[in-house]
């Protein structure tokens, strides 16, 4: 009987002993990861120090700097995100069942009819069909609604001191606290993305730099609130990276059997009447429209996927965006809102 409760003891003893050591392991933890995070904090406030005397020899004034640089904070989530993007991928038939949703083609042909005159006023100006231009507004921020949470100056300084973009995104920090040096937006109000893309359109600060107009004529670019100079500066970059006035985006198509699969792609550019001599025939089965454009035959999925006929309109839409994926998705929706029957 003694020597059961000696052994109780020694067990009680051995479990409290492994507890306390295991609270003193945490506390120690717990207390190195503050201190690291102080540490790091430190670093970052003596990187803005170093950030600003860089930004006054860019021209950005120091009353700008002043006022926006003592409220930058470095985003631990941000790192997180940048960290942890996801790396399963949707196939093509996955992707554009999601992004083309029958509420996003009923709001994209809503907006196209209430926003009519804006739109044909933008049209005329720079040539891109106001459906392409609510396709973008749609896929890119739904329609203005989700512009992001972010302030983009402090993800953008985020990003620059992680240092694994660093070059790329401390050029971009420059632009950003360029555009708020001219008054165009507020430091409160530059809200984007994870990784400071920014407005309706998401544009980075150096898109922004060259191509954002003031639409609207009041002295100031502001993409987040004013959807007419966010619509314009979208069809005014559609405009100088080569869209041709009148002309869609592409179609789908179906191959001949044994089509030559090294004719797919970019490299291949031949005319549409060249294809239509090859086999190649609208989805349905009828000929090619009878148009002289120069065009590709590309398949999603890795060359496994549906094959489409795209025209150089759809390479100024991957010019915004390299996913050939999302350059599909903004032309089919653009039919969906415009009632295009291909």
């Amino acid at each position: 009987m003694f020597l059961s409760i000696q052994n109780k003891s020694h067990k009680f003893f051995v479990v409290f002993f492994l507890f306390f050591i295991l609270c003193i392991s945490s506390m120690q933890s717990l207390a190195d990861m503050n201190e690291k995070k102080i540490s790091s904090t430190a670093s970052f406030a003596v990187w803005i120090v170093e950030l600003e005397k860089e930004a006054l020899a860019k021209g950005i004034s120091e009353t700008t700097l002043k006022k926006v640089l003592p409220r930058v904070k470095f985003l631990d989530r941000v790192i997180e995100l940048d960290r942890n993007q996801p790396e399963f991928k949707l196939t093509s038939e996955q992707y554009l069942s999601r992004v083309i949703s029958k509420h996003r083609v009923r709001k994209g042909r809503e907006l196209l009819k209430k926003h009519h005159d804006l739109l044909s006023r933008i049209e005329t100006r720079f040539g891109v069909q106001p459906r392409f231009i609510v396709a973008l507004w749609g896929m890119e921020t739904g329609f203005g609604r989700m512009t992001g949470g972010f302030n983009a100056i402090n993800a953008l300084a985020t990003l620059a001191y992680d240092g694994r973009r660093g070059e790329f995104f401390r050029s971009q920090l420059f632009k950003a606290l360029k555009i708020l040096d001219q008054g165009h937006v507020s430091f409160d109000g530059m809200l984007g993305s994870w990784a400071g893309a920014m407005g309706q359109t998401q544009f980075m600060p150096s898109t922004f730099e060259s191509y954002a107009i003031d639409f609207t004529g009041d002295g100031k670019i502001n993409l987040w609130k004013d959807k007419e100079d966010a619509l314009a500066s979208g069809a005014n970059y559609l405009s100088s990276v080569g869209w041709k006035r009148g002309q869609t985006w592409g179609r789908e198509v179906t191959l001949p059997e044994g089509f030559d699969s090294n004719l797919l792609g970019f490299e291949s550019e031949k005319q549409i009447s060249d294809w239509q001599a090859l086999g190649v025939r609208r989805s349905n089965g009828g000929d090619l429209p009878a148009a002289a454009i120069k065009a590709y035959i590309i398949r999603l999925d890795n060359g496994e996927g549906t094959p489409y006929m795209v025209y150089e309109n759809y390479l100024a839409i991957m010019d915004w965006n390299k996913s050939t994926n999302f350059a599909t998705a903004v032309g089919l929706l653009s039919d969906k809102i415009g009632r295009i029957n291909k």
